[in-house]
């Protein structure tokens, strides 16, 4: 495999080449627009000059190698220029054509053009096809053939998509959020979106990295993006799309896409540390915390407003999250009494009145007072009026108290929240943020935006993930082994199970199950859905009983397993595993038995795993309200819950050459002290 040069001359270049018509002028354009500092070099076999610039007829021609090219023409003259830009030595190219292996079903030499593309690069650096390009706000450097809403910038967060149109979209927003880098990545030919983070990340202007990810292109990558992150301490946030049938097909335009499972991808997000967004609004306010205070130290949040409206409706948008208004803290009550006068009730989130607006000190000892309780982030509620028809001058001391708060607590996080985004001027976003402090729009947006920043702190304050289970797939034929032999390979990882024996015949099996001891359950082997073919039969008390109900399912058994009973459970739990294409082999945890399909209530886990996340898995599920002894009831044996689980994870991850499916449903929780067993089991894999 040729070894790949580094993006830095293409992602901050000096000199830029651009090829083709049109978006070659906006290339063009667009550079001069924004100031940049670099030459740039027209490649045109007809036109003279471009913008005052002089034309070369081809790259033979061109003063030196390019840092960078722009590619603007059509998909088989793309591939001879790329070959001969590489051929001279330059740094990188973005390829904006189409027509490559997105289009396969369309066009029958997609696929092969795209891999003559990435030949013809060589150790080049090419991004795309079938993509705009990239945008560096930091140097005024732009391969980009059409306009955008950036500025030039000092520092900022970077933005990678694999779509085009959603970046620019997200060019034009008006929030305040510096925006250093935008690209975007296309067909991930040759250099994929973790990749191209990476490199945006290495830059010590870029602050915090935001992706919109149609596909995990390597997890390998995703992995290396997430321990620089976390080694360079700029935290990436994810909107990760796939969850709804049409998002899935729709994806299949951006042809490097594994979408895999929706909720793998999450768990895969959530162990390396990236923040998970749910919109692009989220995306946005998210990147602006980080961009300006980094991670939170906790779920810890407070509020203060002048309307008791306000109050509750932040606190009514708290309800299910993980962030919480933890109550005031004694010390802060005096002082917070003395500012705020004997009227208002004194708790977090806080409807301070308008008793102290426009009063520069009392405001400040208000926020002061309150900013002093240890949270993590401190929220002024704070909607800005329009500016062409009215005047915000109080509002400013508002700003400025809080500023002095923020001071005062040496430099605490403190935000302004507008509960509508238009009440938040990109003029007063932009001042706030001079001032040290964040400006949000939206309290849903807000709130989310804070417990992804403490998430990421939570993430990075524990120890670093160990690399996800690298399998490849064994040769052979898929097996399903019997109930008895999935069981015998479990009980040798420590999942336990009910004693039990194995006969092929109703006699022997009524036998057996009579010297093992009384009342028993069987069940036909060799059965794929036992309880549909009437192959399990439970409680059986007597031979005689046993031996009826042997014959009774002789016909699809092939032999027989008898089981000890077991006791009444306090909770049923599934634990299953399966083969994901992107995270490789990962583990399930939920409500079992009946319950599987009703309430889906469940967990996933990527592997290797540790006993303390799988506690903190069981811990999220709804079905650990029984287990925690549910109006009452006895509380079910949880650490013995998560020893079966642990055993579980370490079969699959000892056979992950080989393993397929595991299913263990249910394993029966018994009260606390006495255990848990699992009652079914299968296991499907390749044969050695």
């Amino acid at each position: 495999m040729t070894e790949l040069n580094s993006l830095d001359r293409l992602l901050r270049p000096k000199t830029i080449a651009v090829f083709g018509g049109k978006e070659a002028r906006r290339v063009i354009y667009q550079c001069d627009k924004m100031g940049f500092a670099g030459e740039i070099w027209p490649v045109h076999p007809k036109e003279d000059e471009i913008y005052g610039r002089k034309c070369y007829r081809s790259v033979a021609d061109l003063p030196a190698a390019p840092d960078a090219a722009f590619v603007g023409v059509n998909r088989n003259l793309s591939v001879e220029i790329v070959r001969q830009l590489s051929e001279r030595g330059a740094g990188g190219a973005i390829c904006y054509a189409s027509g490559f292996l997105e289009a396969q079903s369309e066009l029958a030499d997609g696929a092969d053009l795209q891999a003559e593309l990435v030949k013809a690069a060589g150790s080049m650096r090419i991004i795309g096809p079938n993509c705009y390009g990239l945008v560096n706000a930091l140097d005024g450097a732009l391969l980009w053939p059409d306009q955008h809403g950036l500025i030039k910038v000092e520092k900022g967060v970077a933005i990678l998509t694999q779509s085009s149109n959603i970046v620019l979209n997200l060019t034009m927003q008006t929030r305040g959020l510096p925006i250093a880098y935008i690209m975007t990545a296309g067909n991930q030919a040759q250099t994929g979106l973790s990749e191209m983070a990476i490199a945006a990340l290495e830059d010590p202007r870029v602050t915090a990295l935001g992706l919109h990810i149609e596909g995990i292109d390597s997890i390998e990558a995703l992995e290396r993006l997430a321990q620089r992150s976390r080694a360079l301490k700029k935290p990436v946030v994810a909107l990760k799309v796939g969850k709804s049938e049409a998002a899935q097909k729709a994806t299949v335009s951006h042809t490097a896409s594994l979408a895999g499972n929706h909720a793998v991808s999450s768990a895969v997000l959530k162990r390396l540390g990236i923040g998970q967004v749910s919109s692009l609004p989220v995306m946005l306010e998210a990147l602006k915390l980080l961009h300006v205070y980094g991670p939170l130290a906790s779920y810890e949040v407070s509020s203060m407003s002048c309307s008791g409206g306000e109050a509750s409706l932040v606190s009514d948008t708290a309800v299910g999250r993980k962030v919480h208004f933890r109550a005031l803290k004694d010390f802060q009550l005096k002082p917070l009494r003395e500012s705020l006068g004997e009227m208002v009730t004194l708790a977090n989130p806080l409807d301070y009145h308008t008793f102290v607006w426009g009063n520069l000190e009392r405001q400040t000892a208000a926020f002061t007072a309150m900013m002093a309780g240890g949270y993590a982030l401190n929220m002024i509620i704070l909607d800005f009026p329009r500016a062409d028809r009215c005047t915000y001058e109080d509002w400013w001391i508002t700003v400025q108290a809080m500023q002095n708060a923020s001071r005062a607590n040496a430099g605490v996080p403190a935000a302004f929240v507008a509960s509508i985004s238009e009440n938040m001027h990109e003029d007063v976003a932009f001042k706030i943020m001079e001032m040290g402090m964040v400006p949000l729009c939206g309290i849903d947006e807000a709130l989310s935006a804070a417990e992804i920043a403490a998430d990421i702190g939570a993430a990075w304050a524990a120890p670093a993930p160990a690399p996800l289970i690298k399998v490849t797939d064994a040769e052979g034929e898929s097996e399903t082994l019997t109930e008895a032999d999935a069981k015998a390979a479990l009980k040798a990882f420590g999942v336990p199970v009910p004693e039990g024996v194995v006969a092929p015949t109703p006699t022997a099996i009524a036998d057996a199950a009579t010297r093992m001891g009384l009342p028993v359950a069987l069940k036909g082997l060799g059965v794929a859905h036992k309880t549909e073919a009437g192959a399990v039969k439970l409680n059986l008390k007597t031979r005689e009983e046993v031996l009826e109900a042997a014959e009774g399912m002789a016909h699809v058994a092939k032999g027989y397993l008898a089981e000890k009973m077991v006791a009444k459970p306090v909770a049923e739990i599934i634990i299953g595993a399966m083969r994901d294409p992107v995270a490789g082999p990962v583990l399930t945890v939920g409500a079992g038995g009946i319950l599987v399909e009703l309430i889906e209530d469940a967990a996933i886990l990527t592997l290797p795993t540790t006993e303390e996340e799988i506690r903190s898995a069981i811990a999220g599920l709804k079905v650990n309200k029984l287990l925690s002894g549910y109006r009452g009831q006895a509380k079910g044996d949880v650490e013995a819950l998560v020893k079966t689980v642990a055993g579980a994870a370490a079969y699959v991850t000892a056979h992950a050459e080989t393993f397929e499916e595991l299913d263990i449903n249910p394993v029966m929780v018994l009260p606390e002290g006495q255990g848990a067993v699992a009652a079914d089991a299968l296991i499907r894999r390749r044969k050695a």
